[in-house]
């Protein structure tokens, strides 16, 4: 099919709503810095001292230390408000859609060539402009260390959920596991990976491994600092925590046996963060309390002591960390506000002339440029959907972005200033879905749940679907954020987050509102124009 073909063109994708030609070079002449992509998951605002929302609420005191030379990103949005298609914008600078894994290819096709962002846009090997690769052919010495959930390995078996993890058998499995990986990783164009999870904990195959290790994440990033220092280039390190995603019950996180991990049982626990029962007793002492502040200080103790390695090295002062959350969590599987606003912060040392705050609106598809420009390496802007904030960090004067673009599911979205735009669209091959195929579905989705200790959400196969999942009901991810919003189910909404800021007020069908919506449907259209697929009432895009 024609869109089909177009899709394997979207390694070039441009969008020319948001390139920008960095002809004039940046950062020309200066020592390359070192770059840590330092990125949480499923974190919440009010996790987060450096945000009013948990101003105090939290023991981080390594994060609490950057952020007196950060500059924080207020308007931080995210592409799609879920893992997989989250951190392949990150490291593509480019949006969901374009991605040539195959199995998204083949739901594309299968959805009436509509495409259907959710976990399934990974980066294939293939794809040679990434972030790594860029960075690698410059000069620069490439890691990863901890949650993948973006990079395609083909090969892996998983074990049984019941298996013992100390049999020879299972151990060989697991072993291969991380063999096949860290390959895959290494042919993403990452030099260095070490201590990964393929997916999240609960999703790796053995139940008795459903633990978090974040100091093994930890110690694996400390690995590639003396490595990178040895090598005597330049180095970008993207780490992964898996935390503070789910479980977040102490047994299978900070209180689990610190020898689990993905790859089964270490010999002996790992001593490169400050000790696990400490985490209780700092906490208490602290006078911190409530959901997820031992998980909270775990995560940032391992922070801190990539800090420290940076600063024993050497190599402190010429290092520039980006602090993300993957995405909003308040209404995570959907493309509302608290969904797609993001949280992230730009650190080194002594601050940036931009000062404390960015306003800008960003998308973490701006990352990638953003991350060429700190490098000082020339880029073709057409590569990418994402414009550079560096000047804005670097107080230089900048257009205000003009809008942002949201993709996920079954829905579409653009934000213009305080207006935002949402359009629904279920291909009709999911509309004429019968009813013993959503009985499978729906069955096949509370079996998984109950397996790994989940609730039951639904038992309904004719209920509704969510914007994200053909499971009746919706899934484990979304499933909380389908009853927040009263216009969920309308083909097009339209919302005024000035005075509306929780999308509650659906203005589309007010006939004064006309003329805006019309504006909003052109901008939606014309970032699809340059998009792969095809989608409900804007017809065949590129």
């Amino acid at each position: 099919m024609k869109h089909l073909t177009l899709l394997l063109l979207a390694l070039t994708a441009f969008n020319p709503l948001l390139a920008k030609d960095n002809s004039a070079l940046k950062n020309e002449g200066a020592e390359k810095p070192n770059i840590i992509f330092f990125i949480t998951d499923d974190q919440f605002k009010d996790m987060m001292n450096f945000l009013p929302e948990g101003k105090g609420r939290n023991l981080t005191p390594a994060t609490d230390s950057l952020i007196k030379d950060a500059a924080v990103l207020n308007n931080m949005y995210v592409t799609s408000p879920v893992c997989t298609p989250s951190r392949f914008s990150c490291l593509t600078g480019r949006y969901p859609s374009t991605s040539i894994f195959k199995p998204f290819l083949s739901t594309t096709e299968k959805f009436d060539n509509q495409t259907y962002v959710q976990w399934n846009t990974y980066i294939t090997s293939e794809d040679q402009s990434t972030i790594p690769w860029m960075l690698k052919r410059n000069g620069y010495f490439t890691g990863i260390v901890g949650k993948n959930h973006v990079i395609d390995c083909k090969g892996i078996i998983k074990p049984k959920w019941g298996d013992d993890p100390s049999d020879d058998n299972v151990k060989k499995l697991l072993k291969r596991n991380a063999k096949l990986l860290e390959g895959a990783c290494n042919a993403a164009g990452f030099d260095f990976a070490k201590s990964l999870y393929h997916n999240n904990p609960s999703h790796n195959g053995v139940k008795a491994l459903l633990a978090h290790n974040q100091d093994w994440i930890t110690s694996a990033g400390i690995d590639f600092i003396e490595t990178a220092v040895e090598s005597d280039k330049p180095f970008f390190l993207w780490v992964a925590t898996t935390l503070p995603h789910g479980p977040t019950d102490g047994k299978r996180s900070w209180k689990a046996d610190p020898r689990i991990t993905s790859e089964g049982l270490l010999d002996e626990p790992l001593n490169v963060q400050p000790s696990r029962e400490s985490l209780g007793q700092r906490v208490a002492q602290a006078g911190i309390k409530g959901w997820q502040k031992e998980n909270l200080l775990w995560i940032d103790d391992g922070l801190g002591e990539l800090v420290k390695s940076l600063d024993k090295n050497g190599v402190l002062d010429n290092t520039i960390i980006i602090y993300f959350n993957d995405h909003g969590q308040r209404s995570k599987g959907t493309i509302y506000e608290g969904g797609v606003h993001s949280e992230a912060f730009v650190w080194k040392k002594d601050g940036f002339p931009g000062g404390s705050a960015v306003e800008k609106l960003i998308s973490n598809v701006d990352f990638a440029p953003t991350i060429l420009d700190f490098a000082g390496i020339q880029y073709d802007s057409n590569s990418y959907n994402g414009e550079s904030f560096y000047d804005s960090l670097n107080g230089s004067p900048v257009e205000a972005r003009d809008s942002l673009y949201f993709e996920l599911g079954f829905v579409r979205g653009v934000r213009v200033g305080d207006w935002k735009y949402i359009a629904l669209n279920y291909p009709e091959t999911v509309q004429n879905m019968t009813l013993d195929e959503r009985k499978r579905e729906l069955k096949e989705f509370n079996d998984s749940q109950i397996r790994r200790g989940k609730p039951v959400y639904n038992t309904d196969p004719s209920a509704n679907f969510s914007h994200i999942r053909i499971i009746p009901g919706g899934g484990d991810a979304e499933h909380k954020s389908m009853s927040q919003y009263p216009a969920y189910y309308d083909a097009h909404q339209l919302y005024n987050l000035a005075n509306d800021p929780l999308e509650q007020i659906n203005l589309a069908e007010d006939p004064s509102y006309r003329n805006q919506l019309n504006l909003m449907k052109d901008k939606l259209k014309a970032y699809l124009d340059e998009l792969p697929g095809e989608f409900g009432e804007f017809g065949e895009t590129r």
